[in-house]
């Protein structure tokens, strides 16, 4: 995976890119369409949908369509917002059409790049077809970072500098990390509620993920730390970590924290559960779990999962990366390891039911660009995991609507369907209310207020998968 990423770097030049979809000048009309508006009111049966411009100008029964409008029928067809998946990394532009095409209208990049701002700034000027973006910061690590392209920063000033830049190069938040020491962690929340920005990412191993939320951290991704958090043994965990870091430094805990995985999901306590949620509701801690790579993590052994169709849209060194053999995280995993993973999994779908029935708040991410994680189609696969995990089909809905929209501040104008906000809208064949995986049965999607109908969405398909194709 680390050769892959660079490999990812040293193309982002080099790719053109899809160009915008004409701007949509008549207004746009939906008649007889049941509206699920994510708002959390129960659907509304045969509604007509008014889009002029990129807004929604109207909403109602007896709404009269503009004399100059292209009208729709949607008669048994049924309207949601467009959905946002909060947690991807992503870099082949020519391929950010496979977002839009399955209905996922907004991305929040978690390893952001100055290449992604000019991409937000393309598409903000309708030179760019894809998603939305909001963009993080390249990840802040600790002094022998994970990845490649990271921010590496040892101390409490360094952890400052890294946030005082971040905000000067307009990202939209800050990146934290798994190695970060416990003193740059604190500087970079400190730093970054002095300046205004917002801070989110893994919990490091130095940190418990209770002292995160205390911190300010805005979103925990991929539920790091909780369970460990949540275990009767934790102090225990805690002071071994704390002597690993002392003897061999921070990157040597990530080792320990893996290993301490299983026995405290053995050991979980819901005491300890339910006093830990109380204190994300308090801090307006946000949980996006990316089950999705948490399950193909786990089920990289299975080939089920590693012979999905999906794979035809993925570029031949993205789909060779994907090999566990020759990936550093997977390579020396043995049976009884991915049988623990498995069990890992199964605890998470229940940890996120539970913080779901306390009333953490959730949002949707799938860590797309990990092993078998698809941009655009695994959005569906992680709302159909969290019903599995005991979200009802609109609480997994919301997580990639209204959740989304109000966690990045965007509700007034996103996130539901209202008049007055933008149109960007996925018109679908079946009720996912009645089944959350009919959220695949796309018709058409209206992004910023421009109609894609099936015929548009399959050649966007089909481009991406000629690009992927003709890639080396």
């Amino acid at each position: 995976m680390r050769r892959v990423f660079a490999l990812f770097l040293a193309l982002l030049a080099s790719l053109s890119g899809q160009s915008a979809p004409v701007p949509q000048h008549k207004p746009l009309v939906l008649t007889h369409v049941t509206v699920i508006d994510a708002t959390g009111a129960p659907a509304k049966a045969d509604m007509t949908i008014v889009i002029t411009g990129n807004h929604i100008s109207a909403i109602g029964k007896d709404v009269t369509p503009p004399q100059d409008a292209q009208v729709i029928d949607a008669s048994g067809k049924f309207l949601i917002p467009g959905l946002w998946d909060m947690h991807i990394h992503w870099y082949d532009k020519n391929s950010l059409t496979l977002f839009t095409a399955n209905g996922v209208t907004g991305v929040r990049i978690m390893f952001g790049m100055p290449v992604h701002l000019q991409w937000r700034r393309d598409f903000e000027a309708g030179k760019l077809a894809g998603p939305r973006m909001v963009v993080a910061s390249p990840i802040v690590d600790g002094p022998k970072p994970v990845w490649p392209g990271s921010i590496a920063v040892a101390t409490d000033a360094e952890g400052r500098k890294a946030v005082d830049n971040i905000k000067k190069d307009g990202y939209d938040f800050v990146k934290v990390y798994s190695l970060l020491p416990r003193d740059a962690y604190f500087g970079i929340a400190d730093e970054a509620k002095r300046q205004g920005i917002t801070f989110a990412g893994h919990v490091p191993t130095s940190v418990s993920s209770a002292e995160a939320s205390d911190a300010g951290q805005k979103s925990i991704e991929h539920l790091t730390g909780v369970l460990l958090s949540c275990s009767s043994r934790e102090d225990e965990f805690r002071a071994q970590i704390a002597e690993e870091i002392a003897r061999n430094g921070t990157g040597a805990a990530s080792g320990i924290s893996r290993r301490q995985t299983k026995q405290a999901a053995e050991s979980f306590s819901d005491k300890k559960a339910a006093a830990l949620y109380a204190r994300f509701i308090k801090n307006g801690t946000w949980q996006c779990p990316t089950l999705t790579v948490l399950h193909s993590m786990a089920y990289l052994d299975d080939r089920n999962l590693t012979n999905d169709a999906r794979l035809k849209y993925m570029p031949p060194y993205l789909r060779r990366s994907w090999d566990p053999t020759t990936d550093f995280r997977f390579r020396n995993m043995t049976p009884g390891d991915y049988a623990n993973a498995k069990a890992t999994f199964l605890k998470s779908l229940e940890v996120v039911g539970g913080m779901r029935r306390a009333g953490v708040s959730i949002i949707a991410g799938t860590d797309t660009l990990n092993p078998y994680c698809f941009p655009g189609f695994s959005l569906h696969d992680e709302l159909a995991l969290l019903v599995r995990a005991g979200l009802t089909p609109l609480e997994a809905l919301q997580s990639a609507t209204r959740n989304a929209a109000t966690f990045m501040g965007k509700l007034n104008s996103l996130g539901t369907i209202e008049p007055g906000k933008i149109a960007d809208l996925v018109l679908l064949d079946a009720n996912p209310l009645d089944d959350i995986g009919n959220t695949k049965r796309i018709n058409a999607v209206v992004m910023d207020g421009r109609l894609l109908d099936r015929k548009a969405l399959d050649h966007m398909l089909n481009q991406a998968e000629a690009s992927a194709n003709a890639s080396r």
